[in-house]
């Protein structure tokens, strides 16, 4: 202690419980300056000013900027406290949405990855696969020269339209019928489907032939003639619709004709 009641700005660091660059950036935007200053411009502080330091820390503590304590600094009142504190609480509950919803987002892609980590891509099996949420888009039209392109920026614009509250960063894949698959069609989907946990569609449980192949977007004919033939000659038969699905994709793969492709076509028992 330099003089009677004053610190020097590395005593008042310690029982501010801060530190000594943290003050000089106070003094610095004119939030905190020292209470006095005394030879070679060494710095004073007053016990009094702990109490500033203590609204500070506090105000940062619950969100506030330094600019925005600064502006408050003289002329705060109870009733502005409280306006702002409501203004925060605000802010903490978008943020904690917003971090939930990010959350479910990375489990989703984890699930992704998790399913196709260990995936045989020379094997088809016949698996049981239980109901899973998605949101499904209309019927695509392909009519007037549209690609598969224009109808995905469709489904964007129409699931962003209809359920403004879904979050469209799930991947997006696609679903072709089973007729077409019967037939040999299997270029362009019938329609994009979103997976979301919080879908109001179902994909449904049912048998499921399911293989895997290394490849780009739509790089799947190979895949589908393999599996196509292989139903065919081990007792059965399509039974319901096929989903298209990059469960290791651009998320995680750097290489774009080396994403995993998963396809799930709904099978029985021939009768």
């Amino acid at each position: 202690m330099a003089e009677s009641g004053l610190f020097s700005i590395s005593e008042f660091a310690k029982l501010s419980r801060t530190t000594r660059d943290t003050l000089l950036h106070y003094d610095k935007i004119g939030l905190l300056s020292p209470r006095s200053r005394g030879g070679n411009n060494y710095r004073f502080y007053s016990s009094r000013q702990l109490v500033v330091v203590n609204v500070i820390r506090t105000l940062q503590g619950l969100g506030l900027t330094l600019a925005e304590i600064a502006d408050i600094r003289d002329n705060r009142t109870p009733e502005m406290i409280n306006g702002l504190f409501a203004q925060q609480i605000e802010k903490i509950d978008d943020k904690i949405e917003s971090w939930i919803r990010a959350r479910k987002l990375l489990f989703a892609f984890q699930k992704n990855i998790d399913s196709a980590m260990d995936a045989d891509e020379k094997e088809i099996a016949i698996l049981f696969k239980p109901a899973e949420a998605v949101v499904m888009g209309e019927l695509n039209d392909y009519s007037r020269g549209r690609n598969a392109y224009d109808a995905l920026l469709s489904f964007y614009h129409e699931i962003d339209e209809k359920y403004p509250e879904i979050d469209m960063n799930y991947p997006v894949w696609g679903f072709f019928s089973g007729e077409r698959i019967k037939n040999g069609d299997w270029v362009w989907p019938d329609r994009y489907y979103l997976y979301n946990p919080e879908g109001h569609d179902r994909k449904p449980a049912a048998l499921y032939a399911v293989g895997y192949a290394r490849g780009g977007y739509g790089q799947s004919d190979e895949l589908y003639r393999r599996m196509t033939a292989y139903i065919d000659g081990n007792g059965f038969e399509i039974s319901g619709n096929a989903y298209e699905e990059y469960p290791l994709n651009e998320i995680c793969v750097s290489d774009p004709g080396n994403y995993l492709i998963r396809v799930m076509i709904a099978v029985r028992e021939k009768r």
